[in-house]
């Protein structure tokens, strides 16, 4: 009986199956698939040779042609389970490098102030320089107590401070209060962030990343972060 099997596809198929399922699995399971791989590529590969036509039979070149293809299936998902390796210990570094932030006060984007206890410290982060920069702080209500120009700045970070007081020098009530940050050059706008401090209170890795919970029902990613205080 002769066999019209393509191997070669068939081989490959059930080890990319193979593959795509042992992305995220542990490397004994990845090395278990890889052994199953390549004992249905025997069988399929004995099936062949015991099925073919005597009078044009396999030429060598066909066999070593399939044999490099089982070949390099195998190496690729060698290549992924080291792959999922390396991501997963990036992972933990990363765990690790944001726990040593627990306690630190850092820069993130937000815009909550709190009046009451003295300065506020906050920041804006400039997509490019930029000819004029404005405050506003507004209240709870959404009115403006205080606008100021801060004038023209770079592009990047840079700190500000907002005293406390309303437009007239009064000092505002205590609570928290909004700051907005707009930025341009004459007729065209800058893109800017305002960033508030938040003290880092815990870590966690999600399915996004590592989160960093900053009080208040307020996270941020690690590479949220622009500045360490």
């Amino acid at each position: 009986m002769t066999t019209t099997t393509n191997l070669a596809s068939l081989a490959s198929s059930a080890a990319l199956n193979t593959t795509s399922s042992t992305a995220s699995a542990t490397a004994g399971t990845s090395s278990t698939s890889n052994a199953d791989s390549e004992q249905r590529f025997l069988k399929l590969l004995v099936t062949q040779l015991n099925n073919q036509d005597p009078l044009n039979p396999m030429q060598n070149a066909e066999l070593t042609s399939q044999l490099a293809q089982m070949s390099t299936v195998s190496g690729i998902e060698k290549m992924n389970t080291t792959l999922s390796g390396l991501m997963s210990q990036g992972s933990a570094s990363q765990v690790l490098q944001a726990a040593s932030l627990i306690g630190t006060n850092v820069l993130a984007p937000g815009n909550t102030l709190t009046a009451g206890s003295g300065t506020a410290p906050f920041a804006v982060d400039l997509a490019a320089a930029a000819a004029q920069v404005k405050v506003t702080i507004t209240d709870a209500a959404g009115t403006a107590v205080r606008t100021y120009d801060a004038g023209a700045m770079a592009q990047g970070v840079h700190g500000l401070t907002w005293d406390g007081k309303d437009d007239s020098g009064a000092a505002v009530a205590a609570g928290n209060y909004q700051v907005q940050v707009t930025a341009a050059n004459g007729s065209a706008g800058v893109a800017s962030t305002a960033l508030t401090v938040g003290q880092v209170n815990s870590v966690k890795q999600g399915a996004t990343g590592v989160s960093l919970d900053l009080g208040g029902g307020r996270t941020a990613s690690l590479s949220d972060v622009r500045n360490i205080l």
